[in-house]
């Protein structure tokens, strides 16, 4: 018996969210619809920029919020981060587990120093547009896994953002390395376009041998594969991971089973904020296929869930929205 669905090891980040337009972006000079990493004193003059527009607070990063996510649907997670003992550190270890998430913030007293905060930006087209000040979450390293934890739990899921800092790419290796050896599954996502331009090699390395399921958009697959045709960069996952998924925007998601494509239906919806989607996604794939449901109906699932997060402001549902989902998608099946 696995005390955990799902451990999670990622950036614990403060999403600071405003709703702005792009030529706001430009007179920043702030690359739209990318994530692109700050220093503090280039964050807060945005932010001192920004100050006449409303903005919306909550714990964030991508793997927490698909261990969030994980929790609403019913599942059982735990998620391993680093904040500082300021009061941005206190609001996210405090918001982590009123969403229902263990982790490894409530047994270590946080150090000295500053936490790690996003900017995150959204246009009226829906994109999605992300500053990011890793703050002392930059200095992510194997101190903070908990072993027992990841033992306990049956898939472990790494975010591509770590691989930025040495420290934090190593915490993701080791993370990988001591769930295989328990004899539990890996699944990695691979976060943002910019990570896989940008830092491919290191990508490569925490992947390893290989995983279990990894997580991408079209863009990431293609750019990893380093391909522009979709069925070569399908045939280049294949030798990296046993599973994994490709969301598509409009035309939905595909998910490989490790025998079979399967392709997944989009609900089409007018969307207001893509943040958080993908991560959404993942939180509806991940919870499907560690509570007995098919890949098929796992995918329907996180697409389902998507489509409803992105009809509002913010990268989380209500639980009460995520459990109608689960519902629906169960009641579907049963059907069929």
């Amino acid at each position: 018996m696995t005390q955990y669905d799902v451990y999670g090891l990622g950036n614990a980040l403060v999403d600071i969210e405003f709703e702005i337009s792009p030529e706001v972006l430009q007179e920043l000079g702030i690359d739209k619809g990318v994530m692109t990493l700050l220093d503090e004193e280039s964050q807060n003059k945005i932010v001192s920029h920004l100050g006449a527009y409303s903005q919306k607070r909550s714990c964030g990063g991508s793997a927490a919020n698909t261990l969030i996510g994980i929790s609403q649907f019913g599942g059982k997670s735990f998620y391993s981060c680093k904040v500082a003992n300021d009061e941005p550190g206190k609001f996210y270890a405090e918001d982590l587990l009123r969403c229902g998430v263990g982790t490894n913030l409530e047994d270590h007293e946080p150090e000295t120093g500053i936490s790690g905060k996003c900017l995150v930006f959204v246009t009226p087209d829906a994109d999605r547009t992300m500053n990011t000040f890793l703050g002392i979450s930059g200095a992510l390293s194997e101190k903070e896994l908990v072993p027992e934890a990841i033992a306990n739990a049956k898939y472990t899921y790494i975010e591509g953002y770590l691989v930025t800092g040495e420290h934090s790419k190593a915490a993701a290796i080791k993370a990988r390395e001591v769930a295989q050896a328990a004899g539990r599954k890996v699944a990695f996502t691979l976060a943002d376009f910019n990570m896989v331009k940008f830092f491919r090699d290191g990508l490569l390395e925490i992947i390893g041998s290989g995983v279990d399921f990894i997580f991408a958009n079209e863009s990431e697959a293609l750019g990893l594969a380093q391909t522009e045709d979709l069925t070569v960069a399908i045939d280049y996952l294949k030798t990296l991971s046993k599973g994994f998924a490709i969301t598509l925007g409009a035309k939905g998601s595909m998910i490989f089973d490790g025998q079979n494509l399967i392709d997944i239906a989009p609900f089409p919806v007018k969307a207001i904020d893509t943040v958080g989607a993908g991560d959404m996604f993942a939180a509806g794939v991940l919870y499907g296929i560690t509570n007995n449901m098919t890949f098929a109906e796992a995918g329907r699932l996180g697409s389902l869930a998507s489509a409803k997060l992105v009809t509002s402001l913010g990268a989380r549902l209500k639980t009460e929205e995520a459990l109608a989902i689960l519902e629906e998608v169960k009641t579907t099946s049963l059907v069929a």
